[in-house]
């Protein structure tokens, strides 16, 4: 299995990490991986073996359970999952990306000690709860509101879409809030719910198109409760912690978007070069090899790139502009790779029982999580000198 990859940024245990996550998802994933989209049915065995692994809390400090990791390392092992199904690398990113670390960089010293530990096993997920049925990329029309009363937050509110929020292990939920006193005014906030004290309603969302084998939920918040100790970062501060929190988040949709043209690009040329028409392998017809050159010229600018945006983070450079185009591109790959993929396979790509078909599907949220590619030109207008 040759799993090296050229680029200046990997070292050794950059590979070692990439053939590790690799065996896993072939060896334990994929022959599980089309039986789950077809039932839409989320597994809490893979994911307590991805847990095993070490694949959450990746970038965490060993002190709370964590590997200490870079995001490079992190993003690899997203990458390697998507390359063979992306439902579980979306359980991955979100719980990583969006549940854990904000809550590392955010929580006081007690939040970090209580939940982190916690989190990083695999046996618990931690969800993030900013999109509601009235906010998804208008975030300040946030509706969900929270009133302290007796050192308790009293929240209530809905929240929509939100992945590893409803199944078995899913632990809470970090929700952006509306604690203003003013009712002419907005202050937003965010606030860790547990879900056992908390007692919110949750609801698995089971009709997707996408990401089948992914926890995704409705949550209805009526009078839940949380701690007054529970407030991550200021009072006041939570728009800007979840949109910061999407920068990251936004490396790991972009790994898994790497991930599945990558996957996509490897199906077509194994069928390319197996599948016979006018007496010989298609790969040796120049329509069919010009669409796998343009595949592995895309992937190769789209692996520099978020490589490299990696690195800006994990040197403490700004990389807002570059992880929104990172994302972008990615995710515009992923659906160019996975379209020309199945024209190379023809009719034989229309059918569930190939993978190229769930990959054709599962590149389509690409461009819409995380931030559309509509509002990502935005964010990269922003830092366009005009």
């Amino acid at each position: 299995m040759n799993t090296a990859i050229n680029n200046p940024l990997l070292n050794d245990k950059h590979q070692e990490l990439r053939l590790q996550v690799r065996e896993f998802a072939v060896n334990e994933i994929k022959p599980l991986a089309q039986k789950l989209d077809e039932n839409a049915e989320f597994s809490p065995e893979l994911t307590r073996k991805m847990g095993k692994l070490g694949l959450f809390g990746m970038t965490i400090p060993a002190e709370y359970g964590g590997k200490n990791l870079d995001t490079l390392s992190y993003i690899i092992a997203v990458e390697e999952l998507a390359r063979v199904d992306s439902s579980q690398a979306a359980t991955i990113a979100a719980h990583n990306s969006l549940g854990i670390s904000p809550i590392y960089k955010y929580g006081t010293p007690d939040l970090k000690n209580r939940f982190l530990p916690k989190l990083t096993t695999g046996e618990h997920l931690w969800a993030f709860g900013l999109t509601e049925p009235n906010a998804g990329s208008d975030a300040k029309a946030v509706e969900t509101k929270a009133v302290l009363n007796n050192n308790q937050w009293i929240v209530n509110g809905k929240k929509v879409f939100i992945t590893n929020s409803a199944s078995e292990l899913s632990m809470g939920v970090t929700v952006l809030v509306n604690t203003s006193t003013d009712p002419d005014q907005k202050e937003f906030s965010a606030i860790l719910l547990e879900r056992e004290p908390a007692n919110y309603k949750t609801e698995s969302i089971k009709n997707k198109m996408v990401w089948r084998s992914a926890d995704t939920g409705r949550l209805s918040f009526i009078d839940s409760v949380a701690s007054k100790e529970n407030i991550l970062g200021e009072r006041g501060k939570g728009m800007h912690i979840m949109l910061e929190t999407l920068d990251s988040g936004r490396l790991s949709i972009a790994a898994i978007g790497l991930g599945l043209a990558q996957g996509a690009f490897d199906m077509a040329r194994e069928h390319a070069q197996k599948r016979k028409q006018f007496g010989k392998s298609l790969s040796k017809f120049q329509a069919i090899s010009d669409k796998l050159a343009d595949m592995d010229i895309k992937l190769e600018l789209a692996r520099n790139y978020l490589y490299n945006t990696c690195w800006l983070k994990d040197n403490n450079l700004p990389f807002t502009k570059q992880a929104a185009i990172s994302k972008f591109y990615t995710s515009e790959i992923a659906k160019e790779i996975a379209d020309e993929a199945v024209q190379i396979f023809g009719a034989y790509g229309l059918f569930k029982d190939n993978d190229i078909e769930r990959f054709y599907r599962d590149q389509r949220i690409l461009r819409i999580g995380e931030g559309t590619s509509e509002i990502l030109k935005l964010v990269i207008s922003k830092h366009i000198e005009i």
